[in-house]
């Protein structure tokens, strides 16, 4: 449970900017994904968002402008709402958010604060490792149903090891679940989830939906096709289901020709011709 959310297991499909769209996260969703959040999504945007799938609703925002709007606009689209206090790109650097915001503890407790007045619904937090963590920890407590976090620091943005043993740390300061992200695999998920409340699945995850499939013990697996099929249905662009068409060949025999191939792919029917072949 997180709040009062009762979920199918502990494997959850990560925050992916630029990955989760909504035939992706529905798929995931069908191979057995507890829980799918979106992509981080900002509060003052106007553009359509899909979210027929019900998901985990991703916020990013430097202040609580906008955030009653937002969340009452689409509180009965989420399964939850979710404040980013952990994206290291570039833009977050520029605008203020994620990451970036995590000295400014009066903005985060006003974007928390608003966040929970405006839903029923739970609200969960994703953290970075920080020295600012337990202080923001105790912010989270009076409004959050549970924690997320991704123990890698800002200059290691996704690259280096994941510190696990300061996440355990985190989990014993907070009452609140604690969702762990970083480096979740086949191999170690169910380990983890001996520390941990629930784990959080990304890079694995991208063009390999079925990464929830192994996990929860389901037969049937899906493809780009089955991506593709849902794609047509939702109206995704060209530029996104290529993407995703080169995101599935992460596990196929040749799979970086096929990569170079797919990049040159200029129309959605040579990506079709592409796939058709390797059936």
């Amino acid at each position: 449970m997180i709040g009062n959310l009762k979920l199918e297991n502990p494997y959850f499909l990560a925050p992916m900017a630029g990955v989760n769209d909504i035939a992706f996260r529905i798929l995931c969703k069908r191979a057995g994904a507890g829980l799918v959040y979106t992509g981080m999504i900002n509060p003052l945007s106007q553009k359509k968002l899909d979210l027929e799938d019900k998901p985990a609703i991703q916020i990013f925002s430097a202040n609580e402008k906008g955030i009653k709007d937002f969340i009452t606009k689409y509180e009965n689209d989420a399964k939850l709402f979710d404040f980013n206090l952990g994206c290291a790109k570039h833009i977050a650097r520029r605008s203020g958010f994620g990451a970036f915001l995590q000295n400014k503890k009066e903005n985060i407790e006003n974007i928390l604060e608003s966040m929970r007045d405006s839903t029923k619904k739970p609200i969960t937090i994703k953290l970075r490792k920080s020295n600012e963590i337990s202080k923001i920890i105790k912010i989270a407590e009076k409004y959050c149903d549970a924690i997320a976090i991704h123990p890698r620091t800002i200059a290691q943005g996704y690259s280096g090891k994941a510190d696990v043993s300061f996440a355990e740390k985190l989990k014993k300061k907070t009452s609140l679940p604690v969702i762990y992200s970083g480096d979740v695999n086949e191999k170690n998920a169910d380990e983890l989830l001996k520390k941990f409340d629930f784990v959080m699945i990304g890079r694995e995850a991208t063009g390999y939906p079925n990464i929830f499939a192994k996990l929860t013990g389901k037969k049937e697996e899906f493809g780009f096709k089955d991506y593709l099929a849902l794609a047509k249905k939702y109206d995704i662009g060209f530029a996104q289901i290529k993407l995703q068409a080169i995101h599935f060949t992460k596990f196929m025999e040749g799979g970086s020709k096929l990569r170079l191939i797919l990049s040159g792919a200029k129309h959605l029917k040579d990506i079709e011709r592409i796939y058709n072949k390797i059936d």
